[in-house]
């Protein structure tokens, strides 16, 4: 893999905000979610979200999960995305901390109000969760999927 797909990997964390979830029920019934999205490196990404919500349900069934993260904005054949595999949960115990800590450093840098213990902790409406990302692969000069392992 170039310098040139890593930096292309960077840039289009850098660049947007949200990220495609696909989960899959018990059934391996497939759903989608653009889900707002903080990252630790490249290996995890948090997200806060209802427990009731089908995308949480789901990973609550069966956690292995894929990501795309890429700005819809460019113009056809421009395209850049990164594609990820993913073992996703609800986070809990000593980590939460750690979790929300990476997710309020992402929502002060957008300016947003950051979340804290108490907005994902009972009885609150949402809980964290994070995706302990497997697998990269970035979209080729060809239409394919070039495997990448960001450092």
């Amino acid at each position: 893999m170039s310098a040139a797909d890593l930096d292309a990997v960077a840039a289009v964390f850098a660049g947007n905000r949200y990220m495609t979830l696909g989960t899959a029920d018990a059934e391996g019934q497939p759903w989608v979610s653009p889900v707002w999205f903080a990252r630790e490196g490249y290996d995890a990404l948090f997200w806060v979200s209802s427990p009731e919500t089908r995308h949480s349900r789901n990973l609550a069934v069966r956690p292995q999960v894929s990501i795309v993260v890429f700005d819809s904005q460019v113009p056809v054949g421009s395209a850049v995305a990164v594609y990820m595999q993913a073992i996703a949960a609800e986070v809990t115990g000593a980590y939460l901390e750690h979790g929300m800590e990476v997710f309020a450093r992402e929502d002060a840098a957008q300016g947003l109000r950051p979340w804290t213990l108490a907005d994902v902790t009972a009885p609150a409406r949402h809980r964290l969760y994070r995706a302990a990302v497997t697998e990269h692969w970035v979209l080729g000069p060809r239409d394919e999927r070039l495997p990448v392992r960001p450092a």
